[in-house]
């Protein structure tokens, strides 16, 4: 199943810049720690990606030890980006 992005999505999140940068980060991040390890279904992890980037999240937090096991959460965000949000 294709995803089709919410149209007004950039519309939902304020928005707020970094420092003197310009850059622009959402007010929410999305942290994937605990609920994007392979200990998740796959389908639920997608799930809540899309709901996430839906309201206007555009910002998710990822380290190397976020699992379990670790760094399991960077390899399955790594799929979802390319299945998803390309």
């Amino acid at each position: 199943m294709t995803f089709h992005p919410a149209e007004d999505r950039y519309d939902s999140m304020p928005y707020r810049r970094v420092g003197r940068s310009g850059l622009l980060l959402p007010a929410v991040s999305l942290g994937l720690w605990h609920n994007f390890g392979d200990d998740r279904s796959f389908g639920v992890q997608r799930e809540i990606l899309r709901r996430a980037f839906d309201l206007g999240v555009t910002h998710f937090d990822l380290a190397n030890n976020y699992g379990p096991p670790y760094g399991s959460a960077e390899t399955n965000f790594g799929r979802h980006l390319r299945d998803d949000f390309r």
